[in-house]
């Protein structure tokens, strides 16, 4: 079955708010570009940018239920934190909402929350590209506009400053850190090297 982008766009667009609408172009718009710089398929990139959020606006203890529904494991931060659960249940939902059969472009919507060591390329470019999708203003990133230029020069790089500014922010607010995310800066701060 063939993915045709105007679709998925249609759909998000009815599905998500209009701010979460704009975010999610902004991202599929940007992994696109990143594909092309580096000579991917914008045509993934498009597909999983347009449906990383497609389960965000599920209420939380839906979320809970239907992951355990559908066999999707729960982590016990996951179950603290259920809002982790939208790229577990969005990729699910992308397979069987949206036809998408590509593994890789369902574990980029997956883990383009947390991250995970050792990411693709398509995982990388979801990744970022929701980090620094030009909408976004982060007052408590002062280094976002660093990001975006070296992203489009060295993948691992924007990753690891990403993943560096995450948790100094989350550990600031006192937010609790998803363990994946620490495996994953502290891989990246390896690479890095």
């Amino acid at each position: 079955m063939k993915i045709q982008i105007d679709e998925l766009q249609k759909s998000m667009e009815e599905l998500l708010p209009k701010k979460r609408f704009l975010h999610t172009e902004g991202v599929a718009y940007l992994a696109a570009s990143l594909a092309m710089c580096y000579g991917e398929s914008a045509e993934r990139a498009m597909i999983a940018g347009l449906l990383h959020d497609n389960a965000k606006y599920i209420d939380f203890e839906e979320a809970i239920s239907e992951c355990k529904h559908h066999g999707l494991p729960v982590s016990d931060v996951e179950r603290r934190n259920p809002f982790l659960l939208h790229g577990k249940l969005g990729a699910y939902y992308a397979n069987v909402k949206y036809g998408v059969m590509d593994e890789e472009v369902l574990s980029a919507i997956t883990y383009h929350t947390t991250g995970k060591p050792n990411m693709t390329f398509l995982e990388k470019v979801i990744f970022l590209s929701d980090y620094i999708e030009p909408r976004r203003t982060q007052p408590t990133t002062p280094s976002l506009e660093e990001i975006r230029i070296i992203a489009f020069h060295n993948l691992d790089l924007a990753v690891y400053y990403a993943l560096e500014n995450t948790v100094r922010y989350l550990k600031s607010t006192g937010r609790e850190i998803d363990e994946l995310t620490i495996k994953t800066l502290e891989y990246y701060r390896l690479k890095k090297v």
